[in-house]
């Protein structure tokens, strides 16, 4: 099975450590943010089947061993994409866009999050709302969709957009 995921490109790490019980292994591996895990008993093995854990879900399933490698390819593609779709709802859900000073300090103490806000390019400027909010620049993005004109905090610089979040305690 090892060899088969492995000639698919999959990266597999056989713990066959004998001075740890199941349940201390499945826990060190949670820790290290592995996506999946599988399991094989002695009961498993004789039935042919495999148990197999998902980090994202906490769902788990009895596989067949025939053809096992496909499908945890499969579900490793599975998985990818649910991690993937649950960090960019959580990105969408926790980024704002704010178009006045009063509403950037509103957003960052009571949501928090992200605030994608205007910017003349400053470190003058940087300090100021760093000070006042304690949020800081993390992302300089590449698109904006505000015009110059409507950029809050201003010292005489050009404009651009910015994410502002505010630090977590």
């Amino acid at each position: 099975m090892k060899k088969a995921m492995e000639a698919l490109g999959i990266i597999v790490k056989y713990d066959d450590r004998d001075t740890h019980k199941p349940g201390w292994k499945f826990t060190e591996y949670e820790f290290k943010r592995y996506p999946g895990q599988s399991y094989h008993c002695p009961r498993d093995i004789e039935n042919g089947t495999v148990e197999v854990a998902r980090r994202d879900t906490l769902e788990k399933e009895i596989f067949q061993m025939t053809d096992i490698e496909k499908k945890i390819s499969h579900l490793l593609d599975q998985i990818q994409k649910n991690l993937f779709d649950k960090a960019l709802a959580f990105r969408e859900n926790n980024s704002h866009y704010v178009n006045s000073w009063e509403e950037f300090k509103e957003i960052n103490d009571k949501k928090g999050g992200f605030i994608y806000a205007h910017w003349d390019g400053t470190p003058e400027t940087e300090e100021k709302i760093k000070e006042e909010t304690k949020a800081t620049i993390r992302v300089f993005p590449s698109t904006t969709r505000w015009k110059p004109e409507n950029v809050f905090i201003r010292v005489n610089r050009p404009f651009s957009g910015l994410y502002f979040p505010k630090p977590i305690d």
